[in-house]
């Protein structure tokens, strides 16, 4: 099992995603002997598990039955252990696109975090890419290397426990990208120009407060940076209704009102609906972006 790359079979090690519905799953480190409960029952995993392909629906032992499925980016993102507040699909997809990203693209991010957005970064430089990713704090920093060994995505990534405002990416003229996601950006813009090649590249800031852009396009500016742009990528859900309408009365056929079969009065139409919510906590952040002059 790896994050890049799909395995069939569920095998003794794997981190394995156990669905229950759209709004309830959650990972699990599948190991030989052991046991997870769900509210339909156990999971044995060497019974149920081990040996089945992903994607299988298992029976419970209480009756009641789950699909185990195999991990990726997007799936990792919604169950995976809050160490910090994370980047979730809608800015992710948005990221990686704008810093046109592909296989064999060298990244330097900073902080790891949760590993969010490392996971769909490393998904889309590999096989051949390589994501050096800071973190500040020292616990957040191993615990993200132990994640990346567990997923069998180690070999794409090099995790350093530093001030990245203070002693830049550990590596210079190598990145084709830059991502800063730190309370403080435009103290590490230097580091980040420094970090790009020579031939220039794309950086990325995310912050929550428009002050924080501010003070970052212009230190992106008086390092040399052009075609910077800030926007703000917000998703809005809409519930999924029945509704029931009456069916109008046109009459008879020769145009005469009140017409028509008496089985056919008061008729209504069952119909899906989509409705907008009323409330909506919309914003998580700005993205800002910018080029790397060749000047």
């Amino acid at each position: 099992m790896s994050f890049v790359e799909y395995g069939d079979v569920i095998q003794e090690g794997d981190t394995a995603i156990v669905f229950l519905g759209h709004d309830s799953m959650f990972p699990v480190k599948v190991q030989r002997g052991g046991q997870t409960q769900t509210r339909y029952g156990a999971l044995r995993h060497s019974a149920d598990l081990i040996g089945k392909h992903y994607g299988s629906k298992v029976t419970c032992s209480k009756g009641g039955w789950v699909y185990v499925l195999h991990p990726t980016p997007e799936l990792w993102t919604l169950n995976l252990p809050h160490r910090t507040q994370i980047l979730y699909a809608t800015d992710i997809a948005t990221i990686t696109m704008m810093l046109e990203l592909k296989p064999g693209s060298v990244v330097c991010e900073s902080g790891t975090g949760s590993g969010s957005l490392s996971h769909a970064i490393l998904r889309t430089i590999a096989p051949t890419g390589h994501l050096y990713t800071v973190e500040f704090h020292q616990q957040r920093a191993e615990k993200a290397m132990e994640e990346f060994r567990e997923h069998k995505v180690g070999h794409l990534v090099t995790v350093l426990n530093q001030d990245v405002c203070r002693e830049g990416f550990g590596v210079t003229g190598v990145a084709d990208a830059v991502f800063l996601d730190i309370p403080s950006p435009w103290e590490a813009i230097g580091h980040a120009k420094a970090a790009i090649k020579k031939q220039g590249g794309r950086v990325c800031s995310f912050s929550p407060c428009i002050e924080q852009v501010q003070r970052t396009c212009q230190a992106l500016a008086e390092h040399g940076f052009g075609e910077v742009s800030t926007l703000e990528v917000l998703l809005r859900l809409y519930d999924v209704r029945s509704v029931t309408l009456p069916l109008p009365d046109f009459g008879d056929e020769a145009g005469g009102p009140g017409g028509g079969a008496p089985s056919a009065q008061n008729a209504t139409m069952t119909c899906k609906t989509a409705v907008a919510p009323k409330e909506m906590a919309g914003h998580t952040g700005y993205l800002t972006f910018a080029t790397k002059s060749l000047v």
